[in-house]
């Protein structure tokens, strides 16, 4: 019998939930998952049908342990030549690898963090990088990398500083200790800490309100505070303009009052 593939990919409506799925590995990034989450983060870029993504890790264990030490890592820095097809895949377009992760990758429809358990080293860089974090309550994060003298590069030295006040970021990315999923809520990394059987549910539940609001002005939103992100005053200001110019000359922007008026759903397309 094959083996299970090391993401699992769902859809139900607008949604995709994307569940990486090596809980004997905790869930480690090895190359046939990244090539797979690179080619579903396409998926829900391009699609007209898809607006906002989960991502969690399968059991209760691990969330994601980051790159793989015994595959991915080596591969990388050419200790082990290509093996199978997913290796070959990966080397062979390595943007798929940082896409996978969300690294500089443009995508401007919300994604989820449902994080199922420790989230260490890169678990906490995926986190970093998603839009609205749910953690259950066992969970745990850090960047432990530069104990062993590495650092976390995966996002985390521009995206912590930018997501927690200054000193805390730094004393998380240089000393490295671990923290609770009471800890990340209180400094503002999470939105919610929930029982780990709410886990889903909480994250599905805002997935269906993402996915229920104007598809075009929910992907401008975020397109707007990404690119304004760290820019001066007058230039983000110009970035507002730009995308709500693009907002209310939409069909959605007519129907949403309109459907107000009329006491009834919208009917947005997106357009």
């Amino acid at each position: 019998m094959s083996e299970e593939p090391h993401l699992l990919v769902d859809v139900d409506g607008g949604v995709m939930t994307l569940t990486m799925n090596r809980p004997a590995a905790r869930n480690a990034l090895s190359p046939e998952m990244l090539v797979r989450m690179a080619q579903a983060w396409y998926e829900l870029r391009d699609s007209r049908h898809l607006h906002v993504a989960i991502l969690t890790g399968a059991g209760d264990q691990s969330f994601c342990a980051g790159g793989d030490l015994k595959r991915t890592m080596p591969l990388l820095t050419g200790a082990r030549q290509p093996e199978d097809e997913w290796d070959e895949r990966l080397m062979g377009d390595l943007r798929q690898f940082t896409d996978a992760i969300l690294r500089g990758f443009e995508l401007y429809k919300p994604v989820i963090a449902a994080v199922n358990g420790e989230a260490l080293g890169g678990g906490t860089e995926l986190t970093n990088a998603c839009d609205l974090r749910v953690a259950a309550e066992h969970a745990v994060f850090g960047t432990p990398e530069a104990k062993v003298g590495l650092l976390p590069g995966g996002g985390s030295l521009t995206r912590l500083p930018r997501q927690v006040p200054y000193a805390k970021a730094l004393e998380i990315l240089m000393i490295g200790d671990s923290f609770s999923a009471a800890e990340a809520l209180q400094m503002g990394l999470l939105n919610y800490v929930v029982p780990k059987a709410e886990l889903m549910a909480k994250a599905r539940e805002l997935a269906t309100k993402l996915a229920a609001n104007g598809p075009l002005a929910v992907r401008k939103i975020k397109e707007g505070v990404v690119r304004s992100s760290g820019r001066p005053l007058a230039e983000a200001l110009a970035i507002e303009d730009e995308v709500a110019a693009a907002v209310m000359t939409s069909k959605d922007a007519r129907e949403g009052p309109r459907a107000f008026k009329e006491k009834r759903p919208p009917r947005f397309t997106g357009e």
